[in-house]
């Protein structure tokens, strides 16, 4: 192989070992299992991967869970949208810098009569662009379900 072939063939390599690593960076909801009928803490965690200010991150509630309470980070907001008196979103607003991400916490209890989670996760950039990180090219991403065990029996 010529010296040409070689940088080639190495920067190929580089590019195949890091493309899944900065493709599989997004928001995610933790934790990825609980329990049917629990009360559990949820964080959403939202990273700002571009070089574009993260401003806003959304949560699509799935239908059965019961939202108790919602962490506000010191000097942001949030917005909540209820449908007949259940919270159904939540929209936070604040200014995530590139490199940086932040976290956010809220108390809900999971349905009883359900196996998994799916949950709706956006992020809103300053340049106006809106990520979906609940559906990627092959369907619901993992990193937006949270799997519900049954409750153990008492």
């Amino acid at each position: 192989m010529t010296q040409f072939h070689l940088r080639a063939a190495l920067c190929l390599t580089v590019a195949v070992v890091l493309l899944p690593a900065t493709a599989s960076a997004h928001i995610t909801i933790a934790p990825l299992q609980s329990i049917a009928g629990a009360t559990e803490k949820y964080v959403m965690r939202v990273p700002t991967e571009s070089k574009v200010a993260t401003v806003g991150a959304e949560l699509d509630v799935p239908d059965g869970v019961i939202v108790e309470a919602v962490a506000v980070p010191n000097g942001w907001k949030y917005e909540v949208t209820r449908k007949d008196d259940r919270i159904v979103n939540i929209k936070w607003t604040m200014n995530i810098p590139a490199g940086e991400f932040a976290e956010f916490a809220f108390v809900a209890r999971n349905p009883r009569d359900k196996t998994e989670l799916v949950w709706g996760l956006r992020q809103i950039l300053a340049d106006g662009k809106v990520d979906d990180f609940t559906k990627g090219p092959n369907g619901i991403r993992p990193t937006a379900v949270t799997k519900l065990t049954p409750r153990p029996a008492q």
